[in-house]
């Protein structure tokens, strides 16, 4: 090879270097396949062949390469390093089928070297921003349900005294009515319609972390078998199966029995509610050395987007006006909350929803 062929080589080589790392200080994180589309653009140019060399990226993120992939000839490889790790390549393969003579500089592969980690670096940064924002989001959602269970608690306080003024006064009132039976029924929708509210009161003090609880050891396992036990007829009467999946008959934590008992209550309502005829509910329970695990799956239609956002906020149900209150999953959060534990729900990748608790033994 000239000098002069030399000295093309060379300024095609930082040409590509110059414009790739343009197309990736300007590249659209949104849009990553046209970047990586860009960068193979220029990379392919700068090679000594361009017209037999194709080129191919993969990454976890994106895989995309030039048209005219070749399966055989010459090939040189770099790995895209990212956070340390290599997580992808860059691939540039020769068609020496087409021109025998052909063959890839060191060079070439140097200028792949830097190309990958160019790139990795890239992928790193859209990683971190995933990062921050998720962390932003969960800051974000953390904050609002402080200030709801702030507000929540205070009205829940406003409420439980007036409350009981009206069922005391009512149920007073019961033994002077006896002898009339149309004022005595009335009376008993005032005494029902108190015990909601008050029901409803407690749902929210459940909420706002403000319900007195006793700690004790207790087994995971025998709160699940009973709340299966006593939900037997409704799994029935809605023709839903259940699946339990728990391999140890002992899965000791400190909480209180009740509020456990609510906990595995509310999330088997749920499921039960939005999984259709002949749908399966699946019980799960593990533990790790500090924690215990309680997942339960159903194969209902699933959370929307706006419902994973307020799934646990008090007041937000998708179910239909007069068949929920939309305090079961708040109530839910709240009492895991007060255990020092934490509750996720996400989308199942066949179907349904999955509600997955983690209580500190």
């Amino acid at each position: 090879m000239s000098t002069t062929t030399e000295l093309q080589e060379r300024i095609k080589e930082l040409t590509c270097l110059y414009e790739v790392s343009s197309i990736i200080v300007n590249a659209d994180y949104e849009q990553l396949e046209q970047t990586f589309n860009a960068i193979i653009f220029s990379l392919k140019k700068a090679f000594q062949y361009p017209e037999i060399t194709s080129i191919k990226i993969e990454t976890e993120l994106v895989t995309t390469s030039t048209e005219d992939v070749i399966f055989s000839g010459t090939t040189i490889v770099s790995p895209i390093p990212i956070f340390n790790e290599s997580k992808g390549q860059i691939t540039a393969m020769l068609d020496t089928e087409a021109r025998t003579d052909a063959f890839f500089l060191n060079e070439e592969q140097l200028l792949l070297d830097n190309i990958a980690l160019k790139i990795g670096s890239l992928i790193e940064r859209i990683e971190i921003k995933k990062s921050e924002l998720l962390m932003k989001r969960q800051i974000e959602r953390a904050d609002r349900l402080a200030i709801l269970g702030e507000i929540t608690a205070g009205i829940a306080h406003e409420l439980n005294t007036p409350l009981a003024n009206i069922l005391g006064f009512a149920e007073l009132l019961q033994t002077k009515l006896e002898d009339d039976p149309q004022s005595l029924n009335d009376l008993n929708k005032i005494i029902n319609n108190a015990i909601f509210s008050r029901e409803v009161v407690k749902k929210l003090m459940f909420f706002a972390c403000e319900m007195p609880f006793d700690m004790a050891p207790i087994n995971l396992v025998s709160v699940l078998e009973e709340s299966l036990r006593l939900l037997e007829p409704t799994f029935r009467k809605k023709a839903i199966k259940y699946l339990v999946k728990i391999d140890e008959e002992t899965l000791m934590l400190r909480a209180d029995t009740v509020q456990m008992t609510q906990v595995v209550f509310n999330l088997l309502m749920n499921a039960i509610y939005f999984s259709p005829e002949n749908g399966l509910v699946t019980i799960e329970a593990s533990q790790t050395s500090k924690s215990i695990i309680l997942t339960i799956t159903d194969e209902g239609k699933g959370l929307s987007k706006e419902a994973m956002k307020k799934v646990f906020q008090p007041f937000y149900t998708t179910k239909p006006v007069g068949e929920g209150s939309g305090l079961g999953l708040s109530v839910v959060h709240g009492i895991v909350l007060s255990h020092k534990g934490t509750i996720t729900a996400k989308n199942n990748i066949k179907k349904g929803a999955i509600f997955e608790v983690e209580l500190p033994k």
